[in-house]
């Protein structure tokens, strides 16, 4: 791949969209719209981009930033003071959030980054010194090579977030990323995202399946791996993590969407995985 992630830019969408669509928000980003650009943004007032008429999809992006960004508060509590973020795309923490001494590793395929980095800059969105870029690609080099260039320290304990990447790689990919995560030193922790098989789903399940996977084909980033829960646990324990917590849809809807009055909820299918070492 040489131009940036079209991927990327939809998880962009989704989060500004639900800035917009979903009141009070579950997951409140002020840069959102104005990192997706001004004509992004009257699209989606307007109801005229797709990723403001999909409640679902767009809702467990929102989720799993809610829950990484959650999770990550907590790590900085017990002393972690280096954030990873594997496939960054137009994540916005490092430019609205300041937890004291932190340092945010962004890690992803060197276009999407150039293509960030220029998106930042148009929208007036000032780079702290707490950023460090590590641009890497997944398939052709490991995620520790590209942040050791970008300065990060292998020796102190870290929190690294991967949010909506898995699918697009390969099965052994995924596992060779989870293993260095585990490689970190005691302390260290990762949340990331995976999609069930199909075959595990129920009928409705399957048809939203194919449809969102037709889609992303479409646009030149097929998925390529999903995962059996029950083996992916046992896997990502045996890799050395200690405490492992895997939400499914109900789970995550019973903690971030109960009592909302729009009825917003979560398909099934996606699973967010938190795991320390």
């Amino acid at each position: 791949m040489e131009q940036a992630s079209r991927t990327a830019l939809g998880a962009a969408l989704y989060r500004a969209a639900h800035q917009i669509q979903d009141v009070p928000p579950v997951f409140a980003d002020p840069l959102a719209l104005r990192i997706v650009g001004p004509e992004a943004e009257r699209s989606l007032r307007s109801g005229e981009d797709v990723h403001a008429r999909r409640p679902g999809l767009r809702a467990f992006v929102a989720v799993r930033s809610r829950y990484a960004e959650d999770c990550l508060a907590e790590a900085h509590r017990r002393g972690v003071r280096q954030y990873v973020l594997l496939g960054a795309g137009l994540d916005t923490f490092a430019y609205r959030a300041a937890l004291p001494g932190l340092v945010v590793f962004e890690v992803d395929h060197p276009a999407t980054q150039a293509w960030k980095r220029a998106r930042l800059a148009e929208a007036g969105i000032a780079v702290p010194g707490s950023v460090a870029y590590a641009p890497v690609d997944f398939e052709r080099e490991a995620a520790a090579a590209g942040l050791a260039r970008a300065g990060f320290d292998a020796g102190r304990p870290a929190f690294l977030a991967w949010l909506g990447v898995t699918p697009y790689l390969p099965r052994q990919a995924v596992l060779e990323t989870l293993s260095f995560a585990a490689s970190l030193p005691g302390g260290s922790e990762i949340v990331f995202d995976y999609s069930e098989r199909a075959e595990d789903r129920d009928g409705a399940g399957r048809r939203a399946h194919r449809e969102l996977a037709a889609g992303v084909a479409a646009v030149g980033e097929p998925f390529r791996s999903s995962f059996q829960p029950a083996a992916l646990l046992a896997e990502v324990r045996r890799l050395g993590f200690s405490e492992v917590e895997d939400l499914a849809a109900e789970a995550l809807g019973a903690r971030y969407l109960r009592g909302r009055a729009d009825g917003l909820a979560l398909p099934g299918g996606g699973h967010l995985m938190h795991a320390r070492v």
